[in-house]
């Protein structure tokens, strides 16, 4: 493997756990196997609505 595909990939990893991509993959991973999973869209409705109704500390 090329030092420059390393790279690559390296950085396509990093934006993905920067932007929060890899949240929905780790989602599925654990998610009970006999239930269905929901469609990615779905699932960022769900993290949204967890956000609201159980706001965190932050200052904004």
């Amino acid at each position: 493997m090329s030092v420059l595909a390393r790279w690559g990939r390296a950085v396509r990893w990093y934006l993905r756990e920067l932007t929060g991509e890899t949240e929905y993959d780790r989602y599925c991973e654990r998610h009970h196997p006999l239930g269905p999973v929901p469609s990615q869209r779905d699932y960022e409705v769900i993290r949204a609505r967890h956000r609201e109704e159980r706001p965190q500390g932050r200052c904004c």
